[in-house]
């Protein structure tokens, strides 16, 4: 096996998170090479990185309690966003126009809506009951999903009136969602009960339900949305399914790997993948399922994001 195999006719800069060594490591794909690694608060987990591929956006969830903003074409971290009344923060998405995040604070059970420029907090929307874990949100704005394992249910958040619409029970100890671009899916990884389910949004009916799992860990749409990409850590395996048709067509097994963070590269048919295991990330055509190459990462990588931009030479 060739550890680092860099694959041919990449360019930009994969930006990945790393658990274990608290950093993020900014990875150039047309070299191969790791071009600049920054420090990050305790724990981070989850990275969004803005369309133009200016700013990347990571939450630091265990002992860190902030969110550490990246300027990616310079290499530097610009801000430490100071999270700590609202603890543990987890899962991250834009909001329409890309100038406020929301985040899951499961410690303090609320959503939060945070300016990234400024570091200001705009909104809070309690959770309770639940302690959300994951949120997705609908490319409009207007509807969230928060997962919530602690109560075995999903959450419709209305983001017009700030608050919780309604809850959908789900399998035992869902952990990964996300939702269709309209918002009228939500495709949800339970991990006791190792399913992943698809219910309608409007009315939380089951669509589709599939089993076989032991972690799914993410829920990946492919940007078209005719497939849906989930890495399933339990059983160090990739699975690929038709969002339309509701049917599996295939898996990958990827033992030894521990598979985590997804994000696709532009042309929505090469999938980036966090191995955690083997510090580095795997290339894959996702229509051959193919292993294109991989590059080298920190201590056990997760969340993952891909910018056309590259970092400036000093």
């Amino acid at each position: 096996m060739c550890w680092a195999q860099v694959p041919e006719g990449y360019e930009g800069t994969l930006v990945v998170l790393n658990k274990n060594s608290h950093d993020a490591t900014f990875i150039d794909l047309a070299s191969g090479e790791i071009v600049a690694t920054l420090p990050t608060g305790r724990g981070p987990h989850e990275l969004i990185i803005t369309s133009d591929g200016r700013w990347a956006i990571g939450t630091d969830y265990n002992g860190g309690n902030s969110l550490t903003v990246f300027d990616v074409p310079a290499a530097e971290v610009v801000r430490t966003i100071d999270l700590s009344d609202y603890q543990r923060p987890h899962g991250i998405v834009f909001l329409p126009g890309e100038e406020q995040v929301l985040v899951t604070s499961e410690g303090s059970r609320n959503l939060v809506v945070v300016d990234f420029h400024s570091g200001e907090i705009d909104t809070v929307i309690p959770t309770r009951p639940h302690s959300s874990h994951m949120v997705a949100i609908a490319a409009d704005g207007e509807t969230a999903f928060t997962v919530n394992g602690s109560s075995n249910s999903v959450s419709v958040v209305d983001m017009n009136s700030a608050s919780l619409a309604r809850d959908y029970p789900v399998p035992d100890r869902p952990e990964a969602i996300n939702t269709n671009k309209s918002g009228s899916e939500i495709w949800v990884g339970s991990n006791d009960n190792e399913v992943v389910t698809v219910l309608d949004a409007d009315t939380g009916t089951q669509l589709a339900q599939w089993d076989g799992f032991s972690w799914p860990y993410r829920v990946l749409f492919t940007d078209d949305e005719r497939m849906v990409v989930m890495p399933d850590l339990g059983n160090e395996s990739l699975r690929f399914f038709d969002a339309q048709g509701k049917q599996e067509l295939d898996r990958m097994q990827l033992t030894g790997s521990r598979p985590q963070g997804v994000v696709l590269h532009p042309n929505d048919r090469t999938l980036f993948l966090s191995l955690s295991a083997e510090d580095r990330v795997a290339v894959i055509d996702i229509e051959t399922r193919e292993i294109l190459g991989y590059y080298p990462t920190g201590s056990s990588p997760d969340g993952i994001g891909y910018s056309a931009l590259v970092v400036a030479e000093p």
